[in-house]
């Protein structure tokens, strides 16, 4: 069995350290780059980047300058946090996975790296993609076995995390594209309400699903970066949450609705099997477990959102692809071509169609009495070889509707590969879906 390269590291702890002055700035520099250099070319998790360390210490030395008291450092001072490369951050070029040359690609730096930088955090490099968001996959390996794939698009981002290299990585996701790779390489993955955190200066998919999203070791990483990176974020409090609390019959329990019909079928028999498990340990633990019929016309729905991505897919590459269409992968190109046959009033159709399925989800969620809905995160284990990035099908509906879900380390396949338990929730209701998967996430760690 090939050796893993698995050390996650606690965002929030990391950043408490770095806001005390353990270790200094300089140091962790250094530290840093010597683990990049160490395991990354085993890994493929960062675009190869000459003088990363030269330009983190000067960085470092500007934070260290402008925050000499701890009291006075913002919440991700010093952090290291790794960037898709479909996402522009300024002195670093934007490669999108592609071979097309990066200053075509080139634009103003993304506003949630504002967002970041604001926060002291530092940019450790850009992190590996499918090329452009899609499904041509890049080098990354799985830090659980190099062998499998880590997931997409957003590989180098979950890999980096998974692997310790960052404790923090920015990912997108149009279909599954962080949720899949979370599971895959055992970490948690955030992706919020469609439109929550702005996805300017980030290279389009397709307009009306992207969605950029994080990857943290635990959940407590992922509210911290999610709420400094979404749009007006209130605390659990504010949001009508007591986020304390035990877990079993804990008044924050949630009631977790489980989508029966054709999607869930889609998920592969280990994963289902876990799953059940992790639905009787949650019962057992006083959470509330209702299985609704959900999803019963699901071809129906893949269809619709397939037609919506490929039409935006070729509207966002039109002018790159007329010039450079030679330079794109196979998968890319057929994608695109697909794009190109759809009719502007099937999209347009499409997006009723999704108009009326978000009142059907919400109307059986609403009977129901359900807060989140619970489903695999992938329809199974990482799969073997690194010529694909898996199924995104287990995320498909919740990004068609565009609801926040998340992705918790759930369980492991008979032969050892990580598994994640995917919780949605409503829209626009980010901080409840955070709040009350702590309860979720506590039953989980228990032996």
């Amino acid at each position: 069995m090939e050796e893993p390269l698995v050390r996650p590291r606690s965002l929030t702890a990391e950043a408490a350290g770095l806001r005390s002055g353990a270790p200094g700035l300089s140091e962790y520099v250094d530290r840093l780059c010597a683990l990049v250099e160490r395991v990354d070319p085993l890994l493929h998790a960062f675009v190869p980047e000459p003088g990363r360390h030269r330009r983190l210490r000067a960085r470092a030395r500007e934070l260290t300058a402008r925050y000499p008291e701890p009291t006075g450092r913002p919440p991700l001072y010093g952090v290291a946090v790794g960037v898709k490369d479909i996402v522009h951050v300024d002195g670093l070029p934007t490669h999108g996975g592609s071979a097309l040359p990066p200053g075509v690609l080139a634009g103003p730096q993304a506003a949630v790296v504002d967002r970041l930088l604001a926060a002291g955090a530092l940019v450790a490099g850009k992190t590996v993609t499918a090329e452009f968001a899609a499904s041509a996959p890049g080098p990354t390996r799985n830090p659980h076995r190099p062998g499998h794939t880590p997931g997409g698009s957003s590989s180098g981002s979950a890999a980096a995390v998974a692997a310790g290299l960052v404790p923090l990585a920015i990912g997108t996701q149009t279909v599954g594209s962080v949720i899949r790779p979370a599971a895959y390489c055992g970490v948690v993955g955030f992706r919020p309400t469609y439109g929550r955190i702005p996805v300017a200066g980030v290279i389009p998919n397709a307009p009306s699903f992207d969605t950029l999203g994080v990857f943290t070791a635990d959940l407590a990483g992922a509210a911290l970066a999610a709420s400094l990176l979404c749009d007006d974020w209130r605390s659990a409090g504010d949001a009508g949450v007591d986020g304390g609390g035990d877990g079993a019959g804990a008044g924050s329990a949630p009631v977790c609705g489980v989508p029966d019909g054709p999607y869930l079928e889609r998920a592969e028999p280990a994963a289902r099997r876990a799953f059940e498990e992790q639905l009787t340990r949650l019962e057992r633990a006083g959470v509330t477990v209702r299985r609704v019929p959900l999803f019963p016309d699901f071809a129906e729905v893949t269809r619709q959102l397939q037609t919506i991505n490929r039409f935006e897919l070729a509207r966002s590459h039109a002018d790159w692809f007329a010039r450079f269409g030679g330079l794109y992968r196979p998968e890319t190109v057929a994608s695109i071509r697909v794009g190109q046959g759809v009719a502007a009033e099937d999209r347009a159709s499409a997006l009723q169609f999704r108009e009326r399925l978000r009142e059907r989800v919400a109307a059986a969620a609403g009977a129901a009495g359900v807060d989140l809905w619970l489903a695999p995160s992938a329809t199974g284990g990482a799969p073997e070889g690194l010529h694909g990035t898996g199924d995104a099908v287990m995320s498909l509906p919740w990004s068609f509707l565009g609801l926040p879900a998340l992705s918790l380390p759930a369980g492991r396949t008979p032969d050892g590969l990580p598994l994640g338990l995917q919780l949605v929730g409503a829209a626009g209701e980010d901080e409840r879906l955070l709040a009350r998967a702590a309860s979720v996430e506590r039953v989980l760690a228990r032996p």
